[in-house]
């Protein structure tokens, strides 16, 4: 039953299984399967290990230095017809040569997770509809299934809609297309495999760890894209869809991980905006340019994205500021005559401060003067004394006076602008009409 119990659990969101893609499946078990029997029963030698790293970074960049999206087509695609699966062609956020086109061709199909025209379909799909039912990874489905469902499970939903006329007219990626099988055998296993073979003799070395190995890792590098990169970070420049940031998942994906940028940018040659984050794909493109293999890298405006990025730290203070409890709003508190504030002022002690009437009564015993000092002034205008005649408070004190206010007082008495809005409200965020505001945050106008 506690099985039963678990894979309910990982399956809750799938959608109605149909069948099983036996290829995938396959692919996806024996793989790995490989890759520990080799690491228990084959002796693990440096250079191959060299090797793993090295071939492991060729099929990654294969992956994400190649991707296309609708959002980014425009004049500039038809004009500079670039192809790698992820930046450059599923979302055309650079300018490939054709030497680099081919060497990215042949490096995301290393990686043996599909031919680029079908990569880039469905790629295109998630950006255009994320997080519904017509996202071929939708994230509202689970871990388990945006990691490797939607990979092993046939069932009745189909990718949404996507402009395809591009790949479908591009001779390279039409040719990869056609010819993925055959090309996957020699760049997946076959030139893995031989080079550390024929250089040194490492045969099964190549077979277990730069074939099996580093396809296995290349695998779920790249699933952890569609799975975690959705689940685990923050978001930092929009909350609406799914997409996180996240330094691990950066890690893992080559730079992929800063996954809600992309999908706000999705045009951006970069995954990372700042220079400090990690993403090598970005930094292989550049170096790209610099030798003269890529031109007109796409950036989003930068103003644009310190925009998205102020939004959501609003956002943030808008919520704690609604946590916090703040003065009665002036159009709230009762408007007093002088003659009742003289009376009340015999009963409890009050101030007038820039023309507001304070009950100061319950502070008495906690004011740094002592309390004979406002017990002595009950009913007189302090303004004077509060604003430096007597000592000049502090913001916090001008704070918390505000939340003793209890009325104003009726006419002939001045508020200076300044005094009326303590500090603390003078940068309140605004709710928009859209918004329900929060009687604890009024306006300070």
């Amino acid at each position: 039953m506690a099985g039963v119990r678990a894979i309910d659990y990982f399956t809750k969101g799938f959608p109605p299984i149909a069948g099983v893609k036996w290829f995938n499946l396959s692919v996806l078990v024996i793989t790995p399967a490989l890759s520990l029997y080799g690491l228990f029963r084959v002796p693990i030698l440096s250079n191959t290990v060299i090797w793993t790293t090295v071939y492991y970074i060729f099929s990654m960049l294969g992956i994400t230095a190649g991707e296309l999206q609708d959002t980014a087509r425009s004049t500039f695609i038809q004009t500079f017809p670039g192809t790698g699966y992820h930046r450059l062609w599923s979302h055309r956020s650079y300018v490939a040569s054709y030497p680099l086109q081919v060497f990215l061709v042949l490096a995301g199909a290393s990686a043996v997770q599909g031919s680029c025209y079908w990569w880039a379909r469905r790629h295109r799909s998630h950006h255009r509809h994320t997080d519904t039912d017509l996202d071929p990874y939708n994230s509202e489905r689970g871990l388990l299934w945006t990691h490797i469902g939607w990979v092993i499970f046939d069932t009745d939903l189909r990718p949404g809609p996507a402009d395809v006329s591009d790949l479908k007219s591009d001779p390279l990626v039409q040719w990869q297309h056609r010819w993925y099988f055959v090309i996957l055998t020699i760049v997946g296993y076959v030139l893995p495999m031989s080079i550390p073979g024929l250089l040194y003799g490492d045969w099964r070395g190549g077979f277990f760890f730069v074939g099996a190995l580093r396809m296995t890792a290349c695998h779920h590098s790249t699933f952890c894209i569609n799975s975690i990169a959705h689940y685990f970070g923050s978001t930092p420049y929009d909350d609406e869809h799914s997409p996180r940031d996240h330094l691990i998942s950066a890690i893992l994906t080559m730079g992929e991980g800063y996954h809600n940028f992309h999908h706000q940018f999705p045009m951006d040659y970069r995954n990372a905006f700042r220079w400090w984050q990690y993403d090598p794909t970005k930094w292989f493109i550049a170096l790209c340019q610099l030798v003269g293999l890529a031109s007109h890298l796409r950036v989003f405006p930068s103003n644009e994205i310190e925009k998205s990025a102020l939004t959501m730290k609003l956002k943030a203070l808008k919520h704690v500021q609604d946590s916090i409890t703040w003065p009665v709003p002036p159009e709230q508190l009762p408007v007093v005559t002088w003659e009742s504030f003289q009376e009340e002022s015999k009963s409890r002690t009050l101030l007038l401060v820039s023309g507001f009437i304070h009950d100061v009564s319950l502070f008495l015993d906690h004011h740094p003067g002592g309390r004979t000092l406002l017990a002595r002034n009950s009913g007189k205008d302090m303004t004077p004394s509060f604003f430096g005649g007597i000592y000049s408070h502090s913001h916090a004190a001008h704070n918390l006076l505000a939340m003793m206010r209890v009325g104003i007082l009726a006419g002939g008495v001045e508020m200076p602008a300044e005094h009326i809005v303590p500090p603390s409200q003078l940068l309140v965020i605004s709710a928009t009409n859209q918004e329900t505001p929060n009687p604890r945050a009024p306006s300070p106008t």
